[in-house]
């Protein structure tokens, strides 16, 4: 028997600046390496998009342990960008997650510097491959010294995003994430929408401290690290919900939503705050399965609300008027 209008559940799909995807989940950048790592624990091909860990120009041994600490409602890292390099992502990783993103989900590659040129030399070689369906700009790691300066100057963040642009093929999608270890967030998705990105996606980690109390030493031997987890979430989602106010809603740029997405309800904070996609990392370590449970949890929250696609509930919040 053929289903009625009303009967059908509410539509999932979303569109990021061209970028049509299935769904609004993916993974969060350097939660699940290079996908193989994690396909034994879900269906990729339920996700919306895949995101890998960063990749740099050189390969990258990472930071010293400890370099993970579990906190209240949290969890703080400090991996320092741990990778294999372009060359070798290119030549063993890479057939892996073409593989991945046949009838499955879309293909993002993060991406990680030292300087403009390391970043125009591995985005514009990475965006050669057809498959690859977004470059993502990680200028936002608290725990590397070199990325993070173009994420905190709009000036420079500008000027990198305008080169890196340049060196892609035009139709592969320009990502920015962007640190919110900042004064003014609004002003780096200004910097980053000026100088060309196609999407914006927030937030990267906070940079933050514990203290072994015995030793009264940093308990991450890097001494600080990012932040991340159910801690941050409403710091994430009012960061959106500025951002999406204030800059992206005009210039027609969409957001990628993130920072302490655990539940269904979680999600949709984010998509009533502006995202349009969402991704998920830490929770993953407890559940790998939590992607694929938000969406369940979506379309019946969606159905509740006379909703028949999730796009509608995009930007919807009602702020206060003061």
């Amino acid at each position: 028997m053929t289903k009625s209008v009303s009967q059908e559940s509410p539509c999932l799909a979303v569109n990021l600046a061209g970028l049509k995807l299935a769904n609004p989940m993916m993974t969060a950048s350097g939660t699940c390496g290079y996908a193989y790592e994690y396909q034994d624990f879900v269906d990729l091909h339920q996700l919306g998009a895949f995101v890998t860990k960063s990749i740099s120009r050189d390969p990258r041994p990472g930071n010293p342990a400890t370099r993970i600490v579990e906190t209240p409602s949290g969890m703080m890292n400090a991996i320092g960008l741990a990778n294999v390099g372009l060359d070798v992502f290119l030549a063993e990783k890479l057939d892996q997650l073409k593989q991945m993103r046949q009838g499955g989900p879309a293909l993002i590659v993060n991406v990680a510097g030292h300087s403009i040129d390391d970043y125009v030399a591995v985005a514009g070689r990475i965006a050669q491959e057809q498959e690859v369906d977004a470059v993502e700009l990680n200028v936002s790691c608290p725990n590397v010294g070199d990325g993070l300066t173009f994420g905190t100057d709009p000036k420079l963040l500008k000027e990198l995003i305008g080169y890196v642009r340049k060196a892609m093929r035009a139709d592969c999608k320009l990502i920015v994430q962007l640190s919110p270890n900042v004064g003014d967030i609004t002003l780096t998705a200004g910097a980053a929408i000026d100088g060309g990105a196609n999407i914006l996606s927030m937030i990267n980690t906070y940079t933050a401290l514990a203290i072994d109390i015995k030793t009264r030493k940093p308990r991450i031997a890097n001494g600080t690290g990012g932040l991340s987890g159910p801690a941050i979430r409403p710091l994430a989602v009012y960061l959106v919900s500025r951002v999406y106010r204030e800059v992206a809603q005009k210039a027609g740029v969409p957001i990628i939503g993130m920072g302490g997405i655990r539940t269904w309800s979680d999600a949709a904070e984010f998509l009533i705050a502006g995202a349009t996609g969402l991704a998920v990392g830490t929770s993953l370590f407890a559940d790998p399965a939590t992607p694929v449970n938000i969406m369940a949890g979506l379309e019946s929250y969606l159905a509740e609300q006379d909703m028949s696609s999730i796009t509608e509930l995009i930007g919807t919040l009602e702020m206060p008027v003061r």
